[in-house]
């Protein structure tokens, strides 16, 4: 993936609209995908700024992934993108380990919701 393959339309809100296709390895986000990108939370945003152009390719990648419930394949996605596109070590780092520990966390409370409403 190349940087110059995201071409997106700002909207209110802090989001989106992608106004072509973006591809990295076997994922395709459709033309009009709307994203918020990277979510961070705004106690970060001094550090990790939610659409740094940097990781903006990557975390769309990742939300899109995510909004089909693909969690651990979006997450690992998310790290080899940043990896390829020469995002730091540190910071591939961070963002991988916060959404691994989110999503699992995440999972955990949905199926102990489940079994107590059983």
């Amino acid at each position: 993936m190349r940087y110059e393959d995201v071409v997106l339309t700002p909207l209110p809100s802090h989001r989106f609209k992608l106004r072509k296709p973006l591809r990295f390895k076997w994922v395709e986000v459709p033309e009009g995908y709307r994203t918020d990108g990277a979510s961070v939370p705004r106690l970060f945003w001094w550090l990790f700024p939610p659409n740094r152009t940097d990781y903006l390719p990557c975390a769309i990648i990742h939300d899109f992934l995510c909004d089909k419930g693909e969690y651990e394949k979006a997450d690992r996605l998310l790290k080899e993108c940043m990896k390829n596109l020469g995002i730091s070590k540190i910071t591939v780092h961070i963002f991988y380990y916060a959404v691994r520990i989110y999503h699992i966390t995440k999972e955990f409370f949905v199926h102990a919701k489940r079994r107590l409403s059983i």
